[in-house]
């Protein structure tokens, strides 16, 4: 698949990706995020942002029972759905699938966009929401592996400002 030249501009030189082959890898999250741009028409590219997250029960210490993991996995599917809502952008989902790829949950976006400088913020907006999503949906009560143990301190710090941790 041959890359778009104004996909290739605009995430060269965006600061959240790198290329890698013919994706374009999410640097400002710590699931594996990726994107990928072909031409659509002469006025727009293609682009498809699919987010690799562990599922709940690769991420605990503790067993998860698979009514748990089940009723987890609708409810991240169901939120992820209001996804374009996090975009500044009205962007359209051309497609929106999530999928469970043995420890993973596997979520990808499509869309298409005119303006190629702008696409790389789309496509960010929509990779961090996949982990902001994930992270709201974090079950207490357990003990978590890496990357969600680390997250979850990161995301409890007391830096001073007040409020309360995540």
């Amino acid at each position: 698949m041959s890359v778009p030249d104004s996909a290739e501009r605009a995430f060269g030189v965006h600061d959240a990706f790198e290329r890698d082959g013919d994706a374009f890898v999410v640097t400002t999250t710590a699931f594996d995020g990726r994107v990928t741009a072909s031409e659509a028409s002469d006025w727009a590219n293609r682009y498809t942002v699919t987010v690799r997250a562990p599922m709940l029960s690769a991420v605990t210490v503790e067993e998860v029972g698979p009514d748990l993991e089940s009723g987890w996995f609708d409810t991240f599917e169901r939120r992820l759905e209001d996804a374009p809502g996090a975009v500044r952008d009205r962007v359209e989902l051309a497609a929106f699938d999530l999928q469970q790829d043995g420890s993973d949950a596997v979520v990808t976006f499509g869309f298409e966009w005119g303006n190629a400088d702008r696409a790389p913020d789309i496509a960010k907006a929509l990779a961090e929401y996949v982990e902001g999503t994930y992270m709201e949906g974090i079950v207490p009560g357990f003990d978590y592996r890496e990357p969600v143990d680390s997250m979850l301190s990161a995301g409890s710090l007391d830096d001073g400002a007040g409020g309360t941790p995540l």
